[in-house]
């Protein structure tokens, strides 16, 4: 069978598979994505459940910030790991490992007798989710074509944003039970699709751009003909992943993915700086945004603004939740269409004014002792708004951008840097976000927020080439012509001097 695939490219004859989107490319991953959901789940959910856990465990504002934000910290320990690990078993591999630990944290977390306990389920699920968030994208990447391959890297964010809102719908649904089970059941129940995730990869092939680094270009072959619509597709695409490997000389079965932090940290070229400043700008600034934070601690923003029954705050959650995931499902299906950097931009600047509406809002009600419903409309409208901002552009463009832009030999362990400042920054915004905020009011915390994002608009600006339609090998010469052509500015400017 193998030897007769490059005879019948040469012939012309095409796979019976038909133009578009090739479904088993979607199967793959959707799978592969799924994983994602967890750390959605994750967020929606543990907004409400802090709140009985608080109550019931006694636990300080202190404690709580610990106990949300140390999920962020130690996924970056999972993040930097990731890497390393999905070179030396394989992407596949990693992604059940993902699961398999965050499975591990929830259980833990579910049967947690006291606060010590609890944090330990959230320290092993923090590291799942390392995993995940750097492995799911990446593994989509590599098998997707370039023409769909913004929707198809998109999709993690997707499931992202869905876990949120089934976590809001827990919470919803189960905030009414006695206080001692509610969180229980709520941070528990995040076992389940971590078991169906671990199970689902099994029925996935291996990333082909893996194999080629293994030197199994038979395999490879196998996956690519599989996930491109005809044969003649998946001989293009083997060659240039092929000519990328054979020009870094990574083409080795006994390829682990030695000397790549070398090559990221000590010594690297002017492209590779580029792509670093690029991959970590992205990710810093997409946390920096306050997203999570927000998310995170909404019922508690809430509250400040004159919500106090808890089942209208969680109803609340679940319109933001809406909101999300309504966004992010537009921008992921239009990604291809307009491009990484017009939705970036819009969202940065959408979130921008949506921060600064919501600091607004908070401040008049933190001055008003009547609390008016109008105020507290505009905050809820604002929130709904700066989170759909945030699902146009930063929320699903993160994801993309970061798993495509790192070279072959660079891609698993340079995604699981970027991905790791993501997490510390995550995790610090979790941790000090309430702590901030009692200092210089909720209002004050939403205009630094807001300032942040006129900052990563700039930035993004000129910075951010664009990638659509190009292939994964097209878009490190990108980087490579950039810096090329500033050389060659310099040297002119040299002469003419």
């Amino acid at each position: 069978m193998a030897a007769e695939v490059p005879q019948m490219a040469a012939n012309g004859v095409e796979s019976d598979k038909p133009a578009g989107l090739n479904k088993y490319t979607l199967l793959c991953a959707l799978l592969a994505s799924t994983n994602s959901i967890l750390l959605g789940y994750d967020i929606g959910v543990m907004s409400g459940a802090v709140l009985f856990i608080k109550e019931n465990l006694k636990i300080t504002s202190v404690q709580v910030e610990i106990l949300v934000g140390s999920l962020n910290v130690l996924s970056l320990v999972g993040s930097l790991a990731s890497g390393k690990t999905s070179d030396y078993i394989g992407r596949r591999y990693t992604i059940v490992l993902a699961a398999a630990t965050f499975l591990v944290g929830a259980v833990l977390m579910g049967f947690a007798p006291s606060f010590p306990w609890l944090l330990a389920g959230r320290v092993v699920a923090g590291i799942g989710v390392g995993y995940s968030l750097m492995i799911s994208p990446l593994y989509t990447a590599e098998i997707s074509p370039a023409m769909k391959r913004g929707f198809l890297t998109s999709l993690p964010e997707v499931f992202i944003v869905s876990g949120i809102l089934i976590g809001y719908i827990v919470n919803y649904s189960l905030s009414s039970l006695p206080q001692n089970i509610n969180w229980r059941l709520m941070l528990g129940l995040a076992a389940v699709p971590a078991v169906a995730v671990g199970f689902g990869v099994m029925a996935m092939p291996e990333s082909p751009r893996w194999l080629v680094m293994k030197g199994r270009t038979e395999e490879a072959r196998r996956v690519l003909i599989k996930v491109s619509d005809s044969v003649q597709e998946a001989e293009s695409r083997l060659g240039d992943i092929t000519k990328a490997a054979a020009s870094t000389d990574s083409i080795d079965g006994n390829w682990r993915g030695q000397g790549v932090w070398k090559e990221l940290l000590l010594n690297p070229s002017p492209p590779v700086r580029r792509i670093l400043i690029a991959a970590i700008g992205i990710n810093f600034f997409m946390q920096a945004s306050g997203n999570d934070a927000v998310i995170y601690y909404c019922p508690e923003v809430f509250k400040a603004a004159g919500i106090q029954n808890k089942r209208q705050l969680f109803g609340v959650n679940v319109i933001m939740g809406v909101a999300k995931a309504s966004f992010v499902l537009i921008s992921a299906l239009y990604l291809d269409r307009f491009g990484r950097r017009p939705l970036l931009l819009l969202g940065t600047t959408g979130m921008a004014v949506s921060s600064a509406v919501l600091g607004i809002g908070s401040k008049f009600l933190e001055h008003s002792d009547t609390k008016p419903l109008w105020a507290i409309i505009v905050c809820i409208v604002a929130v709904c708004a700066d989170v759909s901002f945030f699902s146009i552009g930063l929320g699903p463009i993160t994801w993309v951008y970061t798993s495509e832009i790192f070279p072959l030999r660079l891609r698993a362990q340079g995604t699981g840097l970027a991905i790791s400042v993501n997490r510390l920054v995550s995790g610090v915004m979790s941790m000090t976000f309430l702590t901030i905020s009692e200092k210089i009011t909720f209002g004050g915390m939403f205009f630094v927020l807001s300032g942040t994002m006129v900052v990563a608009t700039v930035l993004f600006y000129f910075l951010l080439p664009e990638t659509k339609n190009k292939t994964l090998e097209e878009v490190w010469a990108l980087f490579e012509d950039k810096s090329k052509s500033e050389c060659d500015e310099r040297e002119m400017q040299m002469k003419e001097i």
